[in-house]
């Protein structure tokens, strides 16, 4: 088991990975991708990422209503989460 997630984003959907979890929820379409994680604080991540015709912003991310509208146990999910990675294909 990892004690890591992965955060990425596919056209206009961020997907969240963990322990075979993919949660994915939609996001702006002109996200192009997400570039650093900045902080990850149980549920919360605050993170770099470049959208179309901008340079990269800080986005923050909330994890915690997410996870409570699919009926997740959130401590039993985010308990073992000691960093969050952003990871894309080659």
């Amino acid at each position: 088991m990892n004690n890591y997630a992965i955060l990425r984003s596919s056209g206009e959907y961020t997907i969240f990975e963990f322990n075979n979890h993919v949660i994915r929820f939609a996001t702006s379409t002109k996200l192009e991708r997400y570039t650093k994680v900045l902080e990850w604080d149980h549920g919360y991540l605050v993170v770099m990422a470049k959208y179309k015709n901008l340079d990269e912003v800080e986005e923050y991310i909330d994890l915690i209503p997410i996870l409570q509208n699919l009926y997740y146990d959130i401590d039993v999910f985010l308990d073992p989460i000691k960093e969050v990675r952003i990871e894309y294909a080659a």
